[in-house]
């Protein structure tokens, strides 16, 4: 039985209370996975069926708008530090072909945003050894992603530090995950990712 024009506008409603305090823990918790943010989004409002959620998608929309509403003279000077750092990283990681995803590269991004890069390389110890090396205070972690392919999500290795200022995640992905790059948990789609000159691009345009 289709339900009525005053059921859609509720769950309507619904979605975009949960898209909106998901933005606001962002912001202001410093929450930066958006599926933790809407999942806590959620119990907040006590909103528990999943299927009246809404996607990542709109609450990044809603992320956005809360930006350009209370953070229109500070975000994008954050954003432009973070993708300048992250091109810097990346020229200093280019042995380990990076990618930028996350916040950085979507242009959300602002003062407590890391900046992501995922790492290919068959050998995690290699990369650790570089960073090793290179006297990088890091500390490990592990992600949780699914690759284009895959029917569920794996747990892969990083670490986290910090470099003036501004934190970074490094995530070591198997060198197959540049033809098969993860996905979306919403929809299967590949995520935003991009290579050192399309960051370098994106530096120029701003």
């Amino acid at each position: 039985m289709p339900s009525s024009p005053q059921s859609a506008q509720r769950i309507e409603r619904g979605r975009q209370r949960v898209a909106q305090e998901a933005a606001r823990l962002i912001v202001e918790s410093g929450i930066q996975d958006f599926e933790h943010a809407r999942r806590k989004a959620a119990t907040r409002l006590g909103i528990h069926d999943e299927a009246l959620w809404p996607r990542l998608s709109e609450v990044e929309q809603a992320l956005r708008e809360h930006q350009r509403l209370f953070a229109s003279t500070t975000q994008p000077g954050a954003l432009h530090e973070r993708r300048q750092s992250a091109a810097q990283a990346m020229q200093f990681l280019h042995a380990f072909q990076p990618r930028l995803s996350g916040p950085v590269l979507t242009g959300v991004a602002g003062d407590n945003s890391p900046v992501i890069l995922h790492l290919h390389c068959d050998d995690t110890e290699a990369v650790q050894q570089f960073l090793h090396d290179q006297r990088i205070p890091i500390e490990a972690r592990a992600w949780p992603l699914q690759l284009a392919g895959h029917t569920s999500r794996q747990h892969y290795p990083g670490w986290e530090f910090a470099a003036d200022g501004i934190a970074f995640e490094l995530i070591v992905l198997p060198e197959d995950a540049l033809r098969h790059p993860p996905v979306s948990g919403d929809n299967g789609k590949p995520l935003p990712r991009a290579t050192l000159a399309q960051v370098q691009q994106l530096l120029l345009a701003t």
